[in-house]
């Protein structure tokens, strides 16, 4: 394989951003605020930002399976590998297994360039060798030595937790449980929810299709779009700057209807920041009604606040106090509300393929954590809501926990309580999106 002359190397500044993203999640970032502060610290545009994100988000969701060839190809286990040196070689495998319209040789060259640029030049002739092992070994259609153990193997396949893929097939079985694993490594859909005030689907599709943005209506939600190809920053396409559509994805998108909202009506988001629900419910009530956006925290209500002044919102109320709270420090809300939701703090499970990092944060035990807190609010918020009022308690992850189980628990205990309905949703349904969970509670007049 011959190596591409110094000059013909391109994508290089792509590859260090997302060199430099994944020593930022290393450290403790969110991959999504990572890249976003790195690719406004130094933009990148077209092509370029799309290779800096596939990249980064790639590298991440394989980065067991990446372990797992540094440690049959290297002389060091990953593991031990300085820090630096082992994320530039998850770049280079992952654009030698996963990317297939990058040439072997342009993958290969570099990251040798990335390594002499970064300060690891003296480490350049051990990237280009284990690069090289590793093209051969793909050549050769040589793979991973898989464990006997279905969840240990499914592990290693989709790159996830052994304790997660464990919970998968004992959920699902292995056929299902596979399924589900592989869409946690699946793009995500870029899913537009349409401001209905001010737009419809057919005109925001239009002015998208002008500027070579083609889109196409996502089932099951009317308000939604899903963007085929894009490039570039979303923030400069048509009609984001006047308040036409939002990005929120399509089982997001499901929950607020849930509530049936109605013009006039006391509405409450108990867990609103940062604001993709609450301006969904405004937008459902022609922005007529008194609709409370609660939160803990102060600095992300500002985000709720910014998306309402984007979209030309004026019936969203911000207040920052913990939701579990509210019966006390708000009296007069008692039997108030006619509709609540309690859009939970959870683990996420369902949004792997959307926060890749996400999956090497979760632990069984933050899990455990989290139980009490949702049952607090479902217990603490039910005196709010108005005899005959609805309450929709929904979650973005798959954990029966904090899902079905949280709901009977509250159902055992709370007769005025009725379940209207209840759904839950896996990543790689049919119906595409990530994995929610949703309960419609009514409360007896």
């Amino acid at each position: 394989m011959a190596l591409l002359p110094p000059k013909a190397i391109t994508g290089l500044a792509s590859r260090r951003l997302a060199w430099e993203v994944l020593l930022a999640v290393a450290a403790g970032a969110y991959a999504d605020v990572a890249l976003e502060r790195a690719l406004r610290d130094r933009p990148l545009q077209g092509q370029n930002r799309g290779l800096a994100t596939e990249l980064a988000y790639g590298a991440i969701r394989r980065r067991r399976w990446l372990d797992a060839w540094l440690d049959r190809l290297g002389k060091v286990p990953a593991l031990k590998q300085p820090p630096k040196l082992r994320w530039l070689l998850h770049l280079g495998l992952y654009q030698l297994f996963w990317m297939e319209r990058i040439p072997a040789s342009a993958a290969v060259n570099t990251s040798v360039e990335l390594a002499k640029s970064v300060g690891l030049a003296r480490l350049a002739p051990v990237v280009n060798g284990l690069l090289r092992g590793a093209l051969r070994a793909r050549e050769a259609g040589e793979g991973l030595e898989l464990p006997a153990d279905p969840a240990a193997s499914q592990a290693l396949q989709h790159s996830l937790p052994d304790w997660l893929t464990a919970l998968l097939i004992q959920w699902r079985g292995q056929s299902e449980a596979a399924t589900v694993a592989s869409a946690c490594n699946q793009v995500p859909a870029l899913d537009l929810r349409v401001n209905r005030l001010k737009a419809s689907p057919e005109q925001v599709a239009e002015a998208l299709a002008a500027v070579d943005i083609a889109t196409q209506p996502i089932p099951g939600c009317p308000d939604g779009l899903e963007v085929l190809h894009h490039n570039g920053d979303l923030r400069r396409w048509p009609g984001y700057d006047e308040g036409h559509w939002s990005v929120q994805d399509r089982a997001a998108q499901r929950v607020a209807p849930l509530l049936l909202p109605a013009p006039g009506e006391r509405i409450l988001d108990a867990c609103a920041a940062p604001g993709g629900k609450a301006t969904h419910l405004a937008e459902l009530i022609d922005d007529q009604g008194e609709l409370w956006a609660v939160d803990r925290s102060a600095g992300r209500l500002q985000r709720v606040a910014a998306n309402a002044a984007r979209l030309g919102i004026s019936s969203v109320q911000a207040l920052a106090a913990d939701a579990a709270e509210l019966a006390s420090t708000r009296p007069q809300w008692q039997g108030y509300f006619q509709a609540i939701l309690i859009d939970a703090p959870c683990s996420g499970l369902g949004t792997l393929a959307r926060h890749p990092d996400a999956r090497w944060r979760i632990t069984p035990e933050a899990i455990e954590a989290l139980l009490p807190l949702q049952a607090q609010l479902l217990r603490s918020l039910l005196p709010l809501l108005a005899p005959g009022g609805r309450m929709v308690y929904a979650t973005c992850t798959v954990h029966p926990a904090e899902n079905a189980e949280q709901i009977a628990a509250l159902l055992k205990t709370s007769s005025e309580l009725t379940l209207a309905c209840e759904q839950q949703s896996w990543p790689g349904d049919s119906e595409g999106g990530d994995g929610f969970y949703s309960a419609v509670l009514q409360k007896v007049s």
